[in-house]
């Protein structure tokens, strides 16, 4: 399949939080998504939103220092990974792929912040870029790579999202 990419203006954090609580409540057990953007660009203002996507109590914090929290009371389990103090071999070294193994670990949704970070990147990762826009507001550019993720994506504008390009 040859990637689908959509872009969307994400205007305020609220417009952030609100793609990311559609994700939380769409995405399928099994999902990996990998989050890149500069520092501060939202994406764990996006994890937040997942979280209150998954109905999660707990509020979300950034693992930057644990490098990966586990929240399992939701409709699925969020595994919200940080990368951003390692390097790409550091990173390497977590064996992270024991979270998208369902031999291993209960299958849920797999958020990776600086997922830019990883050597071998998870097989079928929905890619979401977060960027700064001139306007102050974000601009988020999501890369499909299977049809999943395409008809994920397919239902992002009935959600009342600013749609760029499909």
């Amino acid at each position: 399949m040859v990637p689908c990419t959509l872009q969307l203006d994400l205007p305020h954090p609220q417009a952030t939080q609100h793609l990311g609580q559609y994700l939380g409540q769409h995405c399928p057990a099994g999902m990996i998504l990998l989050l890149s953007g500069d520092l501060g660009a939202g994406k764990t203002t996006l994890v937040q939103g997942i979280g209150v996507g998954l109905g999660l109590v707990e509020p979300i914090a950034s693992p930057t220092f644990t490098l990966v929290n586990e929240y399992l009371e939701g409709r699925i389990p969020l595994y919200h990974v940080d990368l951003y103090r390692l390097s790409p071999a550091e990173a390497a070294s977590l064996y992270l792929d024991s979270y998208w193994d369902p031999l291993e670990t209960t299958p849920g949704l797999v958020a990776i912040e600086w997922g830019d970070r990883l050597l071998t990147p998870p097989p079928d990762a929905l890619g979401i870029t977060l960027t700064d826009t001139a306007a102050g507001g974000r601009q988020a550019t999501l890369v499909a790579t299977t049809s999943v993720h395409v008809t994920l994506l397919e239902s992002l504008p009935d959600y009342g999202l600013l749609v760029n390009e499909v």
